[in-house]
């Protein structure tokens, strides 16, 4: 089941999972009492939620479907990646959090992952959790095997499109790889993260 307040991005994403042998669109919601209403009449196996909707928003239709359907699993689909929306919509218990720039690809095995009980989580923010999770500074001078792929990629003389393209990714991700490179190793532009990366021979 889709659930976002926009029509045009119901259709769209009716249209990405359009003769898929294995997903079916079983029902569209746009919005959260909208949601729970179908998800008693249809019964989703996977249902991806947006998270900011009037009247019932997606974290409030979340509690209330894992409390009423503990088997039918969540996956967060928006725009938003703030600490705070990542951490109420993971706390309602939601398999998987995705930002609507994902590949078609990677959008069609999340559903598949969290239908076989699995989580899903987009690079970003799983970046983000690692960050905000693992203890002192580590963190901030160690880039993730991901962004040391990135940053290869650069090095070789890559454009951000070549590289999204390479890693199965979206440009906004490796931008968002690129970010958190930059801080780590304390530059400010692609050159210079590649000449740090190199001296210190992280590639």
């Amino acid at each position: 089941m889709i659930v976002d307040d926009h029509p045009v991005v119901r259709d769209g994403l009716r249209g990405m999972f359009t003769g898929l042998p294995d997903i079916t669109v079983v029902a569209e919601a746009a919005d959260g009492h909208q949601a729970l209403a179908l998800a008693r009449s249809e019964r989703p196996d996977v249902v991806l939620m947006d998270l900011r909707m009037p009247g019932l928003d997606g974290v409030g239709a979340i509690e209330r479907l894992r409390a009423d359907h503990p088997d039918i699993r969540v996956i967060v689909l928006t725009t938003y990646d703030t600490d705070a929306d990542v951490s109420r919509a993971l706390s309602a218990g939601v398999a998987g959090y995705l930002l609507k720039d994902a590949p078609r690809e990677e959008l069609h095995q999340a559903v598949r992952t969290a239908a076989a009980g699995g989580r899903v989580l987009s690079s970003s923010i799983h970046s983000l959790l690692v960050d905000r999770l693992a203890p002192g500074p580590a963190p901030a001078t160690a880039p993730t095997p991901r962004e040391l792929e990135v940053l290869r990629l650069i090095a070789k003389g890559a454009s951000n499109k070549e590289v999204a393209r390479a890693l199965l990714i979206s440009e906004t991700t490796v931008k968002t790889h690129l970010k958190h490179v930059f801080g780590k190793l304390g530059v400010d532009n692609r050159a210079a993260a590649v000449v740090a990366a190199m001296e210190r021979r992280l590639i």
